[in-house]
């Protein structure tokens, strides 16, 4: 029998080993965002309601009572347009998968040659997440000012505490502060 070290897999070993890998991740991120999803609630004349009402469009559940208010509107329209995927987190995210499988087809006997595309991709990826999240907790605050502008002029009065998550806290966020 023939001993294999990580250099001389056969592909099929190589390919089966990413089918895994990549099930096991979208896994774990749609159970990640449906519990996030889900547990979002406001609170309208004493009845909870849902702020992410539909899988699509996040704050919809909410659109019912701030159009009424076309300041709120407005900022709920742009924490929308806001929420939408972006070309760009597309393409570095398809662009970082594609140098991580890439690293397990490199037909190589250069250890270098095949972790510069591992390590790149998955750096890639891991940068790509760390802004795209960063973007979405800052967008947060539109959807904060829509509310407050609604509950400046308008009845039923609408409590959301967005940071409210049972107690737990997986917030992740990037900032530049500037000093002279």
């Amino acid at each position: 029998m023939e001993n294999y070290s990580r250099t001389n897999l056969p592909i099929f070993v190589k390919i089966y080993f990413m089918k895994l890998l990549t099930i096991f991740f979208l896994l774990f991120n749609t159970q990640v965002f449906a519990e996030q999803t889900c547990s979002r609630v406001a609170t309208i004349n004493y009845q909870e309601v849902l702020v992410d009402a539909t899988s699509t469009q996040k704050g919809e559940g909410l659109r019912f009572h701030i159009e009424k208010d076309p300041i709120a509107k407005l900022y709920l329209d742009e924490y929308q347009r806001k929420n939408q995927i972006t070309w760009p987190n597309a393409i570095l995210g398809t662009a970082g998968t594609a140098m991580v499988v890439s690293s397990f087809l490199i037909n190589s006997n250069s250890r270098s040659n095949k972790d510069l595309p591992l390590f790149g991709g998955l750096a890639l990826i891991f940068v790509n997440f760390l802004v795209a999240k960063t973007i979405e907790n800052e967008n947060e605050n539109n959807l904060v000012k829509a509310i407050k502008e609604y509950n400046k002029r308008n009845l039923p009065k609408i409590y959301f505490n967005p940071l409210q998550n049972d107690g737990k806290s997986t917030s992740v966020e990037l900032s530049k502060s500037w000093d002279f």
